[in-house]
């Protein structure tokens, strides 16, 4: 990415029609496809562009097909559903003339209701965390190819208990802890903080559910992507503060691996949004 460009700069969307819209990827030539994550905060941001006065509170897609990062996505939303509370719209991602990921998002009237929550789980302060980018340069010094290891990401990773090795990875648990927040000012609007987090959100959530193989991206064979999404925002949240991620993986098998996050604010411990995800995790067997 640019960086004299924001997260909100580059995410931004051109207005073609009044429910098309058309997107840019950063970092284009540094890219074979594009983020999932970046697909699912513009999906989101096109969708918004079409409600008024209501914040969405979930949200459900699917990857189709790989993004080609060299030529703009063309953001297509239906308004499914205007009710007195809650509105749908679906977004079609389209490159090539053909859809590579497809959303439905719910939005709904700030409203008061029961309140209950699962209390934070315990974790070292992220001041006490050494940052991801500096534990992939310690993790990766003299791979062959160190470009990844210097890419410039707009989101602040803290990886508790030190990032998993993907140069020489060794079977660990199938969860894990991050603390990430924004670096550029995301501003006042809450709407695009939901949108910045729904961006992070798809960072580090699939690798949880390889942790236990003892392989990682970067083994030669393995094959990962994420397949689904689905995500809940249960209260709204200053994405620019420090936030945990806490990832777990009860279950892989048929060449998928299954991952749930839960992301709580660090100032008081609050719940802010929940994730669920498939992601394709596969050995492809050596052609003969």
């Amino acid at each position: 990415m640019d960086t004299t460009m924001t997260l909100v700069e580059t995410l931004g969307l051109e207005r073609l029609e009044v429910n098309l819209f058309r997107g840019t990827t950063p970092d284009a030539d540094q890219r074979q496809r594009i983020y999932g994550g970046q697909v699912i905060a513009q999906s989101l941001l096109a969708a918004y562009e079409t409600v008024e006065d209501r914040i969405c509170h979930s949200l459900h897609c699917y990857f189709i097909r790989p993004g080609d990062p060299s030529i703009p996505i063309v953001f297509e939303v239906d308004r499914s559903r205007d009710g007195g509370s809650f509105t749908t719209r679906r977004v079609i991602a389209v490159q090539h003339g053909q859809q590579i990921f497809n959303l439905a998002a719910s939005f709904q009237t700030v409203e008061e209701g029961f309140e209950h929550q699962s209390d934070m789980p315990a974790a070292p302060a992220p001041q006490e965390v050494a940052s991801d980018a500096e534990q992939r340069k310690a993790l990766a010094s003299g791979a062959a190819d160190e470009d990844w290891i210097d890419r410039h990401e707009p989101i602040e990773m803290r990886t508790v208990g030190g990032r998993f090795d993907v140069v020489t990875p060794a079977p660990r648990e199938p969860s894990q802890q991050v603390w990430f927040r924004a670096k550029d000012p995301i501003g006042d609007d809450p709407r695009m903080h939901q949108v910045i987090l729904a961006y992070a959100s798809d960072m580090s959530l699939l690798g949880t559910s390889i942790r236990p193989h003892g392989v990682s991206w970067r083994t030669p064979g393995v094959q990962t992507a994420s397949l689904d999404h689905a995500m809940w925002f249960h209260r709204p949240t200053d994405f620019n503060q420090w936030h945990l991620y806490q990832q777990e993986s009860p279950s892989a098998s048929s060449g998928r691996g299954f991952n749930l996050g839960y992301i709580y604010r660090a100032s008081d411990g609050v719940l802010v949004a929940s994730c669920a995800q498939e992601g394709l995790m596969r050995m492809r067997k050596p052609k003969t």
